[in-house]
């Protein structure tokens, strides 16, 4: 007769990782009393679920004479990190401090001081498409968003659904043994799914994140959301006059973090944080707005050189890098009025107050975790924007962002009248393309435009203490939004699944960057050699240092 282990582990096999070398496999790892609720093992993760283990007791007619067994607690590889994954909303490659833009993003720094800045890593250049490629390890149309969710034309690879042959990093680490959860936007649900009755296999919790806490769509006003606690909506708005989703997030992801760590401080987590900060509606607090005041004043062209300088000081660029020429048909800054240059900077103001008001609520999780003792074993991707900045709120700006998609630009006059609540729960404010151009320094183009950097280059910071050793490194190898999925599948050990449910899965399609965070590859080449680009037609191949581009045939605004 076969033993217990032999019974459990018959069909079964495993790879794991050690803490000290997170890319060695090894075998299944079992910990407790085999057959006692105590008992733990790793699994081999080709089959997800995993097949259920036999029954390793002993049935005898009498009671005494017979023996219990519960199955084994799977759970993840020894030494798998904890993972933080980060992304914020439109937001351009010259935004962020760290990545040479004036507005401070002390949380990104931090981390960049401690790990990893990225200076080739690419989006698809729009939100839904971003964040589906971004879960799955796919691109964006293997995974069903060619398009925003809301444009979903209901053909393949335009449909806005996740297929169950595309099973999420949710899904895939949920099943190895992870606690996983989604704190912010999920744009990656069809809009006729959105009803309470159903069916949810395309909402998070069918996406293999076991706890959801936000809001569908593509934006939310930041002073009154329309949210969700799983499937549940919920107000929390209500009653508090100044409540802020940007700060209720923190709080939100922060309280479960604690929870999970007092229930089982053992279980690693996955946490996927996505805050509604930049996208339209600029809802910063009148505290973060005031920091920002006169900020801008110098106007958005020498704001670009400005960042310009920055990128090249910080090594973020190559020194011979050449400023894209400014488009014919947008305004230079010393052509304006006086009126016209106290509306935009304003703008502007409204809009780095945003940014960095969601980067100090970041900071705020980020220190979370290290007062929780478990800094040391997370890993940290923190991607700055799921595309360029957006330059949806036409060349002029807008107190109400909705109005631009309506052909509707508001005179800056009118916009004046708003100067004093601009970014309030009375407003819902977009900027000039003008300043979205400039946020996406060096490069021209802005968010919607896959064929050009400036709506698809986004500034990348990777932190993972004690494995990532060249700590505050720059890395140029050139990658893609689809390799964040088998990156964390290679730092915790675990292995992508070839069957889910019963239905094979396709391949990922993105490659590791682990590789990179060994300070002997800083100059590797990059393990991606190709990659494609395309978005309402604007399309781009990148192969070996070279790319070929479409140029718009009509601007985004």
């Amino acid at each position: 007769m076969r033993s217990v282990k032999q019974i459990l582990f018959s069909g079964m096999l495993a790879v794991a990782i050690t803490a000290v070398a997170p890319s060695v496999r090894a075998q299944i790892q079992t910990t407790g009393t085999l057959g006692s609720p105590s008992a733990t093992t790793t699994i081999s993760g080709k089959q997800l679920p995993p097949p259920d283990p036999k029954f390793g007791g002993v049935i005898k007619d009498i009671a005494t004479d017979s023996k219990p067994y519960w199955p084994p607690t799977v759970v993840p590889p020894k030494g798998a990190p904890n993972v933080l994954l980060i992304m914020t909303d439109d937001q351009g490659y010259g935004v962020s401090s760290t990545f040479g833009g004036i507005i401070p993003t002390p949380a990104m720094d931090r981390l960049a001081k401690n790990g990893l800045r990225y200076t080739q890593f690419h989006s698809t250049a729009l939100c839904s498409p971003t964040r589906a490629a971004l879960i799955t390890g796919r691109n964006h149309h293997s995974s069903g968003f060619g398009v925003i969710s809301e444009q979903a034309t209901g053909y393949p690879g335009y449909d806005s659904i996740i297929e169950k042959n595309c099973a999420t990093i949710g899904t895939i680490l949920q099943e190895n043994g992870y606690a996983t959860s989604w704190f912010g936007k999920n744009h990656n649900t069809p809009t006729y799914l959105y009803s309470l009755a159903g069916p949810f296999d395309q909402w998070p919790s069918g996406m293999g994140f076991q706890y959801f806490y936000g809001f569908m769509g593509g934006e939310t006003n930041q002073w009154t959301p329309f949210l969700f606690r799983d499937h549940t909506p919920i107000f929390p708005s209500v009653g508090k006059p100044n409540y802020n989703l940007i700060t209720d997030m923190a709080d939100e992801a922060i309280k479960y973090m604690t929870e999970l760590n007092a229930a089982a401080p053992e279980k690693p987590f996955f946490l996927y944080y996505v805050p509604g900060g930049t996208h339209a509606p600029h809802h910063p607090t009148s505290e973060w707005i005031a920091k920002m005041k006169g900020k801008f004043d110098m106007g958005w062209n020498e704001m670009r050189e400005q960042i310009f300088a920055n990128q090249k000081k910080l090594g973020v660029i190559p020194q011979n890098t050449q400023l894209t020429p400014w488009p014919d048909d947008l305004p230079k800054w010393d052509t304006l009025n006086p009126t016209q240059k106290k509306v935009y900077a304003h703008q502007a103001e409204i809009f780095g107050a945003y940014a960095a008001y969601t980067d100090n609520e970041i900071g705020r999780v980020i220190q979370a975790v290290e007062e929780l003792g478990k800094l040391d074993n997370t890993l940290i991707i923190y991607i700055s924007g799921d595309n360029g900045t957006s330059a949806e709120g036409s060349t002029v700006g807008t107190v109400f962002d909705l109005a631009p998609i309506q052909g509707i630009d508001m005179p800056v006059e009118l916009q004046l009248k708003f100067y004093d609540v601009l970014g309030s729960d009375v407003t819902t404010p977009h900027m000039s393309v003008a300043w979205s151009w400039a946020f996406d320094t060096p490069f021209k183009w802005t968010k919607q435009v896959a064929s050009f950097f400036g709506g698809t280059r986004q500034g990348t910071v990777i932190s993972w203490p004690g494995h990532i050793k060249d700590v505050g490194g720059i890395r140029t190898q050139f990658h893609h939004i689809i390799d964040i999925v088998p990156t964390i599948l290679e730092a915790a050990g675990v292995k992508a699944p070839e069957m889910v449910d019963g239905i094979k899965q396709k391949p990922i399609e993105g490659v590791s960057m682990a590789y990179t965070f060994d300070s002997a590859n800083a100059k590797a080449p990059s393990k991606r050699d190709t990659q494609y680009f395309e978005m309402f037609g604007n399309r781009a191949i990148y192969h070996d240092g070279w790319v070929a581009a479409t140029v718009p045939p009509q601007p985004p605004w």
